[in-house]
């Protein structure tokens, strides 16, 4: 490994950052850290990141990474996973809400327990500024303290955290082989709770700015737009939540709608309140045709007004698309597993997938209502199924490949 020091540049709220300080911490790796809050480092993090507005940035001499996942970040650090195939009661993929209720609970009766995570510990929570439908906090709690505030409790009662990414997974009987980025590892239960990841338009130019003005997380980037405006692509209950979480910076929000809003009576009235006060502005029945962009930045939006089929466009500094989610289902398909029409995992009454042995929980499920609360939920209930499994007490199907969706 190249022994030359190395700058992180972050922020306190970015959820990215704390995983990579993580890594970094955990492997006794020295680092100075740039709080990208300040002015002055923003402007060198940018031009270590060839102006592509993402952060961590890591750098090392002549080298950058910028939000690299745990896999490239382990790479780059040149740190070794160790061989052989280790055994374990059950496998958690995922350390999302789902997967980290399901640890904690699997844990306390003392089921050896290790989550395998690819991203962020929490999921989208972490990414989330205020979790406001959560029982038992009456003024809402911040994403990233929830998600906190879950792992130390799975971690407590013993449930072990590994960074990495499983590719497949193999019935091999008494024990299913994940296939992972670390290695082979073994587990007599696999419980699938990858959760699901942001949307895209497909529009032009989303890809060609993503990072340089398109994003999918106002927490994690809506600060870099202080005092700049912004258009907004989502009529639902996430596209209308982070625009108003984003007049926090910006002077003036473009909420782009294609059709009719689909957020909550709760959001809407905020949403009201908002266009009133001059913050929001609402275009329904808008699409979202192209983002176009000068010198390596964004500029515009350029869409088309349903109402009068009339092009119409929205000068801005950048753009936030909130257009739903899609299951993290990519090492499922390799693995056989069967999913629904739109790419999420069935399972039968006991929560099983196709895959004897392999169970799944939260928004990865096919019918799951993307709520943390019915996350949480099947997460308790996977883990008394599984423990049942385990006993050898759970009278399954005989064809549990083409299993019942619920």
């Amino acid at each position: 490994m190249d022994k030359q020091a190395i700058t992180l540049y972050g922020a306190d709220w970015c959820a990215d950052c704390h995983r990579v300080r993580e890594i970094l911490d955990a492997h006794h790796i020295a680092y100075t850290y740039e709080d990208t809050d300040q002015p002055e480092v923003h402007a060198r993090m940018l031009q270590a990141a060839d102006g592509k507005d993402e952060i961590p940035v890591l750098v090392r001499g002549s080298e950058m990474r910028q939000n690299p996942s745990s896999v490239e970040l382990m790479e780059w650090l040149g740190l070794a996973h160790e061989a052989g195939a280790p055994k374990h009661d059950v496998v958690v993929v995922g350390g999302g809400p789902a997967g980290l209720t399901a640890a904690m609970y699997m844990t306390r009766e003392d089921v050896d327990t290790l989550i395998f995570e690819r991203g962020v510990v929490g999921g989208l929570i972490a990414t989330t500024d205020i979790v406001d439908n959560y029982p038992g906090f009456p003024d809402g709690i911040p994403g990233l303290t929830l998600a906190d505030n879950m792992r130390k409790q799975a971690e407590r009662f013993g449930a072990q955290i590994e960074l990495g990414e499983v590719t497949k997974i193999v019935d091999e009987g008494e024990y299913r082989r994940l296939e992972t980025t670390s290695g082979d590892i073994l587990a007599r239960a696999v419980l699938v709770a990858t959760g699901s990841g942001y949307k895209k338009i497909g529009a032009p130019g989303e890809e060609e700015y993503y990072a340089r003005g398109v994003h999918y997380c106002a927490t994690c980037d809506g600060a870099f737009y202080k005092g700049k405006r912004l258009v907004v692509v989502g009529g639902g209950n996430s596209g209308v939540q982070e625009a108003l979480f984003l007049t926090r910076f910006a002077t003036h929000i473009d909420l782009l709608v294609r059709s009719d809003l689909r957020a909550s009576e709760v959001l809407r009235h905020k949403l009201e309140q908002a266009t009133q006060e001059g913050k929001i502005t609402a275009h329904l029945h808008t699409t979202t045709d192209e983002i176009v962009g000068e010198n390596n930045a964004v500029v515009k939006v350029v869409g088309t007004d349903k109402t009068t089929n009339k092009k119409v466009e929205f000068p801005t500094d950048g753009v936030f698309v909130f257009v739903g989610l899609q299951p993290n289902n990519d090492f499922l398909k390799a693995s056989n597993i069967a999913l629904d029409a739109v790419g999420f995992v069935t399972t039968d009454d006991h929560l099983q997938t196709s895959m004897k042995g392999v169970f799944a929980a939260g928004d990865i499920r096919s019918g799951a209502t993307m709520q943390v609360a019915t996350a949480t939920g099947e997460g308790a209930t996977a883990a008394l199924t599984i423990r049942e499994f385990l006993e050898g007490k759970l009278e399954l199907a005989d064809d549990i490949h083409a299993p019942k969706q619920s």
